[in-house]
């Protein structure tokens, strides 16, 4: 028996990068798969999104695993086409117990800056708050819901030395923060429902999302156009441990604790895969 055996998992931004990994880790522990993604670019973003060949390819790993899947094309940002989706696998599956709200986009240098703003504030926190309310209805006791945050929303973000300098970044680093409190609210108040809800948050993860230009471009300021080589000696000042970045798999391990029945009386978690990179900015707490 599988961890998540006979269990269906939604997944969000499932096509590449975490929200693949999450997929076919969950399959691997014998999970069914409801797996969404946009599949085309945003403008606004400097990076390339998934392509529907991309979502393909995820289907293909989680059927090479023995697990059935669903995939459907939806915006995140759109709460009508996540209903959309997520009917489309239950129709298929019919129940679900797990959502992994992944989706997610990076806003560094984007232009114009207002829509990077927005593109970025209604990917992370709107298209979570879309996932997670499509998928209440259909949750019953023993349920997960798990979205991923960012050790960026950990970080202490106080002193604004340059304000409207980057607002794609800015927004980043806002939704994080906001559907970092969304889940916390909401475990609240599905924890007598004896549905649990957590946020894992990734340090930098090796992803396109990291590795993109945009990215380069905000650990290596000092270069016009910086590349990976350039940038990856500075991917470290993130962590206290002396790595760069996770790898996906890292963070998938994580969700699938926080989706296995091992994790039954775990809610309400900021649950971080850091490489101690919260050590370097503060001081012991509880």
């Amino acid at each position: 028996m599988g961890r998540v055996e006979g269990k269906v998992a939604f997944v969000t931004g499932a096509a590449r990068g975490q929200g693949r990994s999450h997929a076919v880790r969950l399959a691997e522990e014998g999970a069914d798969i409801i797996a969404v993604d946009l599949c085309e670019d945003i403008p606004s973003i400097g990076y390339s999104m998934a392509t529907p060949e991309d979502l393909e390819e995820t289907a293909r790993l989680v059927e090479k695993q023995g697990r059935r899947i669903v995939t459907a094309k939806a915006d995140v940002r759109e709460a009508a086409q996540v209903r959309a989706a997520l009917e489309q696998g239950l129709a298929e599956f019919g129940k679900l117990d797990i959502v992994v709200a992944q989706a997610g986009v990076a806003g560094m240098k984007g232009e114009p800056q207002v829509q990077a703003w927005a593109d970025v504030v209604n990917t992370n926190l709107v298209g979570t708050i879309n996932a997670v309310q499509a998928a209440l209805p259909h949750l019953t006791d023993g349920a997960s819901i798990i979205a991923t945050g960012s050790t960026a929303a950990l970080m202490d973000i106080a002193k604004v030395d340059q304000p409207g300098k980057d607002l794609g970044g800015v927004a980043y680093v806002y939704s994080k923060r906001a559907l970092s409190q969304f889940i916390h609210e909401l475990a609240t108040h599905l924890a007598p429902r004896n549905i649990r809800a957590n946020v894992v948050h990734p340090t930098n993860c090796n992803t396109d999302m990291l590795q993109s230009e945009p990215m380069y471009r905000s650990f290596r300021p000092d270069l016009e156009h910086p590349t990976r080589q350039d940038a990856e000696p500075a991917f470290g000042v993130q962590q206290a441990m002396p790595v760069p970045y996770v790898e996906p798999g890292d963070i998938s391990n994580t969700v699938l604790f926080l989706a296995s029945d091992e994790a039954r009386y775990v809610t309400g978690m900021q649950m971080r895969v850091d490489a101690g990179g919260y050590l370097k900015w503060y001081d012991y707490h509880i």
